[in-house]
């Protein structure tokens, strides 16, 4: 199995198909690799593109020391990859903790982003959410050390962001739940409280966020509701930022709706490769409502 390691000697497992200019997918909390499957057979007609799974996340090295695993750590295992590959400048395009990772890099390693795809970000950023983020999350913690992934894999993959995942799409959602309950127990309960439940508040970041100048799109579903409201900070805040709300959709949209995501990340990904994706005109943040 080709593995890529990171600056910590952690050992990060990928696979890559296609040819061409880069594109890195970088999966969620509740998905891995695999869960990119149908973006690789539709990029890879026309880009070389690399899934990877996360640390704690087999066949990536699963890490004891929770000290392995943060934010920072998650980014800078998206600049391994780039770098190990020799990939840089790629686009690179995460969903939910893969979206969050994915906008630390544009604001630490910008040189090695092309362009950056947030999808389905902004879980726990309010500030009036933190505290009950912090109490689900060291909830979903004790249940995943007691119960093992095998079986809480199947509470936390029905949360209610992905119940009209299952309700349009009964068998592909039922292949997200298998894998799911296949990760790593430890490994998933490492990242929860290392990488989830210790990361900044998006809206802690506005200064690194307006001073972006990598193009940036961002995709939320309009019953994601605890994205809603980051999406809409983002797309204000990064000048050089668009954003997308897909229809009846769900946290999990890259494999609720893949041909819309599909096409809606390649008319991006085009505008940016052929110099066409522009900053936001300074005039239309002008405050006003008619002129």
């Amino acid at each position: 199995m080709p593995k890529i390691t990171a600056d910590d000697g952690v050992a990060l497992h990928y696979e890559e198909a296609g040819e061409g200019t880069p594109i890195v997918f970088v999966h969620e909390y509740a998905g891995d690799h695999r869960s990119w499957e149908m973006q690789l057979r539709f990029f890879a007609r026309r880009y070389r593109c690399i899934a990877f799974a996360a640390r704690g996340y087999p066949p990536s090295d699963v890490p004891a020391d929770p000290a392995r695993y943060s934010q920072d750590r998650a980014t800078d295992d998206i600049a391994a990859v780039i770098r190990g590959l020799n990939l840089a400048p790629a686009h690179v395009v995460g969903l939910s903790m893969g979206a969050f990772a994915t906008l630390h890099l544009g604001l630490r390693h910008a040189s090695l982003a092309r362009s950056l795809v947030a999808a389905g970000v902004g879980y726990g950023a309010a500030a009036d959410k933190r505290a009950q983020f912090h109490a689900e999350t060291d909830a979903t913690i004790a249940r995943i050390r007691a119960e093992g992934m095998a079986e809480m894999g199947k509470v936390y993959g029905h949360g209610p962001t992905r119940l009209v995942f299952k309700e349009k799409d009964p068998r592909g959602f039922d292949e997200f739940l298998t894998q799911l309950c296949e990760h790593s127990t430890e490994g998933s309960a490492l990242t929860m409280q290392g990488v989830q439940r210790q990361r900044p508040s998006l809206f802690d970041l506005k200064d690194g966020f307006a001073a972006m100048t990598t193009p940036t799109f961002i995709i939320a579903g309009d019953e994601d509701d605890p994205t809603l409201e980051a999406s809409l900070y983002l797309k204000r805040t990064i000048p050089s930022s668009a954003l997308l709300v897909m229809p009846k959709c769900g946290h999990t949209m890259n494999l609720e709706d893949p041909d819309a995501f599909n096409r809606a990340v390649l008319d991006f990904i085009s505008h940016v490769d052929a110099g066409t994706w522009r900053n936001r005109i300074p005039g239309s943040l002008s405050g006003g409502i008619i002129r």
